[in-house]
């Protein structure tokens, strides 16, 4: 029988292996600072990513174009808000495609038009 420690493990590598993926769909509803996408992955997948995880990745995304930033200086603590591009929202969609592309090929009468992007987060 699968185990439940088997079980969180395969869950946290599919999530681990779609992190910027589900990073950008978040990015895609809402801007948020980091804590929120660490907070949200969390509630969202039971699956803890930290600083140390999230962060880069936010630096890489960032990088690559699919992401930018600004400070929020409302608050008494600053915080930097991410949110999507427009190169973002292009690969976002590019992604989402090729999820459902292989989730058909994989199980071809189970996965339905669009079924996989609204799983993912």
């Amino acid at each position: 029988m699968f185990k439940a420690s088997e079980q969180k493990e395969v869950s946290t590598k599919l999530t681990k292996g779609l992190l910027d993926v589900i990073v950008l769909q978040f990015l895609n509803t809402e801007s948020m600072h980091g804590y929120q996408i660490i907070t949200r992955i969390r509630k969202n997948f039971g699956v803890y990513f930290g600083p140390r995880t999230v962060y880069p990745l936010l630096g890489v995304l960032e990088k690559k174009g699919f992401i930018d930033s600004k400070w929020d200086m409302s608050c008494e603590r600053p915080r930097k808000i991410y949110r999507l591009t427009t190169d973002g929202h292009s690969v976002l969609n590019f992604t989402e495609e090729s999820l459902v592309h292989i989730c058909r090929k994989i199980t071809p009468d189970i996965v339905t038009e669009r079924a996989v992007p609204s799983c993912v987060c």
